[in-house]
């Protein structure tokens, strides 16, 4: 069954694209969610009018996909979690924490559907995951997994370092000021 797409398919074609298709998918499930028409002669018509809005929307797109790609390119992400003995994580890092770690990191909204882990984060350190942008716009990002535990032990060592050494600094400027 030949239908026209009304917006991009994945693995069947973009806006305007006349596709054939099962008729079972076209009647259950691409009309329906109005994904498509039926190719009749009269919607033909229509979409030769519309071809020059269709490619117009389309340079849009790939221009705003390309500047997301130049703010994401070489991009560094971090996403912090539990991390037990030898680097193992309590649980895996999931898509929706990549996709929040990217967002406070560059302010940009990134669909958690589009990111390719290739297989579940479970291990601490730097692994690639490749966001698909648009269509065959694919960006790489680096994501550094680390351990929370780590860095808020760390923070409150520094922080009692500073606190012991502001409190022995009176304490020493007094002995020092009795022994004269």
């Amino acid at each position: 069954m030949k239908v026209i797409l009304l917006q991009e398919l994945k693995g069947k074609g973009g806006e305007g694209d006349v596709v054939d298709v099962a008729p079972g998918f076209a009647n259950n499930y691409l009309l329906p969610q109005k994904l498509a028409i039926l190719a009749t002669k009269g919607n033909l018509k229509q979409l030769e009018q519309r071809k020059h809005n269709i490619a117009k929307r389309e340079e849009n797109r790939i221009a705003d996909a390309e500047k997301m790609k130049a703010a994401l390119e070489g991009a560094t992400v971090k996403v912090e979690a539990k991390v037990g003995e030898e680097g193992q994580l309590f649980g895996s890092v999931t898509a929706v924490m990549v996709a929040d770690a990217i967002k406070a990191a560059t302010d940009l909204e990134v669909d958690k559907r589009r990111l390719e882990l290739g297989h579940a984060i479970k291990t601490a350190g730097e692994h690639e995951v490749v966001y698909g942008i648009y269509r065959d716009i694919k960006v790489s990002v680096k994501l550094l997994v680390g351990n929370i535990d780590e860095q808020a032990e760390a923070e409150v060592v520094e922080e009692t370092v500073e606190v012991v050494e502001e409190a022995e600094a009176p304490a020493e400027a007094a002995e020092t000021a009795t022994e004269e």
